[in-house]
């Protein structure tokens, strides 16, 4: 049986009867990306046809392909956030946070067994198995730390692919959504393991899609580190890391400033949570752990230092994290990446971003918007309570992709001479009712 979407709070539910009377008051920011697309009726019928637009100057693209983008509808209008949210960019960060809509959507829960006795669980949009064709492209999405699939912008873009024929699955790791913990270890920065399982089981399921990967934050560094990993041999079609620290050392360094530490606080107290559903497992936990530092954790840096970096094997947390930094990967990309930043991300900063190696990789793509916090974007049609900015963005990059490997080759290939096996799936796949 499928489960519906959580009923949202009554705050949220009582903000959004306020939007259609903010987007009267600032039709200007309603209307600008339509007020974009519209032809210039005084134009005459006999004048030479002009070139596409470029992305609007308010936005930083950088990328050996960025001229692709200039096609783009989503990103000819200049980006304005939200008016009163834009001042700030932790009341844009912690307003999304709070009151962006939650859309209701059907889910089928799928765990997968690791070859460590861990498990990890896929939510699938229930009934598009039925619905529709097997060749349908894959969209697996990657939130960030300790979210899943009843994280507001999951849902969202989770929405806006299926909307498009897309199958979408939220990949939630160990202990996320409740995911399943069945042994003393989570997930970490630099591990790849589970996704890489992810990727396999998924493609091993769908053998004639093109499989595609939108991650967020801690989800996004993940993902671009895989893709780092797998160079040449990377078997999806195409990326999007959104929100992205890169550099963990720097983004360490500035979490503990001014206003940061209340992002610090609420995601150590979201892995304290976590940590004591499943307390009994760590329980007796020899060598360099120390749990009561994890279960008491006041710091994300307090959690990595006294379980993380142990599990995964690393000297100190310095180690952790100047080893886990996804910045390192770009210059080894080798299918096509779209980067989405915002200058003013308090948690993944701006300075962090590898610039320079990006410009270097062609295939790889620069978005840096001048607001949108921290996993908000509260900007463009639907601000300020439905999806993010990026959106419209993210999908209209997924479906060109799309649209270019259904026209290449690619597409004639056998199966077995795509680098996925039968053989690389996982070993043991358990159904759970949700």
């Amino acid at each position: 049986m499928a489960a519906a979407a959580p009923t949202p709070s009554p705050f949220v539910a009582s903000t959004r009867r306020f939007a259609p009377r903010l987007r009267s008051l600032l039709p200007g920011v309603a209307m600008s990306s339509a007020a974009a697309s519209v032809p210039n009726p005084t134009s005459g019928a006999g004048e030479e046809a002009q070139a596409p637009p470029l992305p609007h100057s308010t936005l930083e693209i950088a990328g050996a392909r960025r001229g692709l983008l200039s096609g783009f509808a989503s990103l000819r209008a200049p980006y304005r956030a939200f008016p009163v949210l834009a001042s700030n960019r932790h009341v844009e960060t912690i307003f999304a946070a709070l009151t962006r809509s939650l859309p209701a959507v059907k889910l089928r829960r799928e765990c997968l067994r690791a070859p460590d006795d861990g498990a990890v669980a896929l939510d699938w949009a229930a009934g598009d198995d039925r619905a529709l064709p097997r060749d349908a492209p894959v969209l697996i999405l990657l939130p960030g730390l300790t979210g899943g699939s009843d994280d507001t912008y999951v849902r969202h873009m989770l929405m806006r692919a299926r909307s498009k024929g897309w199958r979408v699955v939220v990949f939630n790791s160990r202990g996320c959504a409740d995911s399943p913990v069945t042994t003393p270890k989570f997930y970490s920065a630099s591990f790849t393991g589970d996704l890489r399982q992810v990727i396999d089981h998924v493609l091993c399921r769908y053998r004639q899609s093109n499989v595609y990967a939108v991650g967020w934050s801690l989800g996004a560094n993940i993902l671009v580190r895989y893709l780092g990993e797998e160079t040449d041999k990377c078997p999806l079609s195409g990326a999007v890391s959104l929100c992205n620290p890169f550099n963990l050392v720097i983004a360490d360094e500035d979490f503990h400033k001014g206003f940061n530490n209340v992002y610090d606080r609420a995601l150590a107290r979201a892995l304290r949570t976590i940590f004591k559903k499943h307390a009994l497992l760590f329980e007796d936990m020899e060598g360099e752990y120390d749990i009561p530092k994890a279960a008491n954790a006041r710091t994300v840096r307090d959690f990595d230092e006294g379980l993380t970096r142990v599990s995964f094997g690393f000297k100190s947390v310095d180690d952790y994290y100047s080893n886990s930094s996804s910045s390192d990967s770009i210059k080894d990309v080798c299918i096509p990446l779209l980067c989405i930043q915002a200058d003013n991300d308090p948690i993944a900063p701006c300075r962090g971003i590898p610039r320079e190696d990006i410009k270097a990789n062609p295939n790889c793509l620069l978005i840096v918007t001048p607001k949108g916090g921290h996993l908000g974007w509260v900007a463009g049609d639907e601000a300020p309570f439905g999806c993010a900015w990026t959106d419209p963005i993210v999908m209209e990059y997924l479906e060109y992709l799309q649209s270019e490997k259904n026209s290449s080759t690619k597409s004639n290939i056998p199966y077995d001479q795509q680098g996925v096996s039968e053989a690389s799936a996982p070993h043991l796949t358990v159904h759970v009712q949700t």
